[in-house]
């Protein structure tokens, strides 16, 4: 039976090696994929700038998830070179034709003072929190990590809202703010989930901030107590990644439309009616938005609110859910998301349609035409202003 040494020796003479040099020249020259395969408490205490972290024991089980290109170049890297040895005799076994490793592993490098930085990292109470999503090769701690630095703005703590929120501080948004300018009222709580009978009566903001600090302490709540309008819906939207539309009218949603357009901040659409929901994305960086799909509002008594038609009270729980899914894979830039395309959800059949939305070529209010647009208070019609 070979010995460690004989098996390192025979792994040695498979593989192809550079040393830290040839490692810097490649990272400097061209774009070769970064592998750190170190144990998580090694990563944590310093990694080479822009690697993918996949400990040697996960290699097999975790490579064509995270790096699905097998004719890449990847430089691989351990403490000392003996575990990157190992894993690019692996990788090699499993088809990835590019990769190396780096003799001297971190160590070498970091004793050569070539640049490395202190990555970013969950603690043991957030990996316990979120260990489920790092079971995904689709999110794992990277994808957590952006979770954590999202900004989210939800307009409205209500039907919608509040399954959007509670979702969206239960997976780990860091920070999540709620304009909302109610009170919290018994007929709220048949679908307001956030709400509850103690708090008849409070602010609608300060309600929604109760419940999902206590939900997730990793979140911070932003409140606004405040009508949204003209006279501040540039200043509120401004430095959001995100924005959740939960609405339940119609001078609010094109006063949305047309200053997230001006900022180039995707929203996340929602509506409900009886037992009827819809869901998109308005990105308008990259398709449609609100004014195309409704250039005006349709007259009152084709669109009645909530309050005058009635809703099925979990009916807001299935849309306000798709909306925080959307909302997640917006910020983790993983499956395809929902615009240009609405999903209208039928309860009492219960089925999902999909419709296809395109830019409307009369409509001026664009990205492209955001140094024209002008957010002012919005007449009956809702028509825009450009300058």
């Amino acid at each position: 039976m070979p010995t460690f040494r004989e098996l390192l020796a025979a792994t040695k003479r498979e593989i192809t090696e550079v040393d830290t040099a040839g490692a810097a020249a490649m990272i400097e020259n061209g774009s070769p994929v970064v592998l750190d395969v170190r144990e998580p408490d090694e990563y944590e205490q310093g990694a080479l700038d822009g690697a993918i972290h996949i400990p040697r024991g996960h290699l097999e089980a975790q490579i064509e998830n995270r790096i699905s290109d097998h004719d890449v170049e990847i430089v691989v890297y351990c403490a000392g070179g003996v575990r990157s040895a190992f894993a690019a005799k692996t990788l090699t076994e499993l088809g990835y034709t590019g990769a190396v490793s780096m003799d001297g592993g971190f160590g070498r490098w970091k004793d050569e003072g070539r640049p490395w930085s202190t990555p970013a990292s969950l603690g043991a109470e957030q990996r316990n929190r979120y260990q489920r999503h790092l079971l995904l090769p689709e999110v794992g701690e990277t994808g957590q990590l952006k979770l954590l630095d999202a900004k989210v703005l939800m307009l409205g703590a209500g039907g919608l809202g509040s399954p959007a929120a509670l979702y969206l501080a239960a997976a780990g948004v860091g920070t999540i703010g709620i304009i909302d300018m109610d009170v919290v009222d018994d007929s709220n709580l048949q679908r307001q989930i956030l709400h509850n009978v103690d708090r008849v009566g409070d602010r609608k903001v300060d309600s929604a901030k109760k419940t999902l600090t206590a939900l997730n302490p990793d979140v911070n709540v932003v409140t606004y107590d405040t009508r949204l309008g003209a006279d501040n819906v540039m200043d509120i939207l401004s430095g959001w990644h995100v924005v959740v539309d939960g609405a339940d009218n119609f001078p609010s949603r094109y006063l949305l439309n047309d200053a997230s357009v001006k900022l180039g901040i995707p929203v996340v659409h929602g509506s409900i009616f009886r037992f009827e929901g819809q869901v998109t994305v308005f990105d308008p960086r990259n398709g449609p938005t609100y004014r195309d799909y409704l250039p005006v509002p349709p007259p009152a008594e084709l669109a009645p609110s909530c309050a005058e038609a009635g809703v099925l009270g979990v009916l807001p729980g299935i849309v306000g859910s798709i909306q925080a899914l959307e909302t997640i894979k917006l910020i983790l830039g993983i499956g395809d998301d929902l615009s240009g395309r609405i999903i209208a959800f039928d309860s009492l059949e219960m089925s999902f349609r999909e419709f296809r939305l395109r830019p409307d070529p009369a409509n001026e209010v664009t990205y492209a035409n955001r140094d024209r647009i002008t957010v002012t208070e919005l007449d009956g019609l809702c028509s825009p202003t450009l300058g």
